[in-house]
């Protein structure tokens, strides 16, 4: 692990981030923010900053300076954090209790692994 940056409190629900997150586990960081401008869910922005903020940690503590296609995501991962909890009325005078969930959001970045190219045979 190079670097690592991580947000609370999102208040998108970790099973919805779990879907976003799914889409870019395992790429290099470009290829995860240029997926993420053009998914169509609400986690997509927390997610992206995330990614963006572990990429510049990265930068910022490591003598050398990565460029995003050499940096890899590790680990990514949602973990649920607290409710806010809400009432609502319901019939006979009743309250219901409504959760509003909130997520905590990991990412870690590595050094892509260098692909060895196959010296082709003639």
């Amino acid at each position: 692990m190079l670097a690592k940056a991580e947000a609370k409190y999102v208040r998108v629900s970790a099973r919805k981030v779990r879907l976003v997150l799914d889409l870019v586990k395992g790429r290099t960081v470009e290829e995860a923010v240029s997926i993420l401008e053009n998914v169509n869910k609400r986690a997509g922005q927390p997610v992206r900053k995330v990614i963006d903020s572990a990429f510049a940690n990265l930068n910022f503590n490591k003598q050398e300076k990565f460029v995003a296609k050499d940096v890899v995501i590790s680990n990514i991962r949602a973990e649920g954090g607290p409710y806010l909890m809400r009432y609502r009325a319901a019939t006979m005078g009743r309250a219901t209790p409504v959760r509003h969930r909130t997520a905590h959001i990991l990412v870690e970045l590595d050094k892509a692994p260098k692909t060895a190219k196959k010296a082709e045979s003639k």
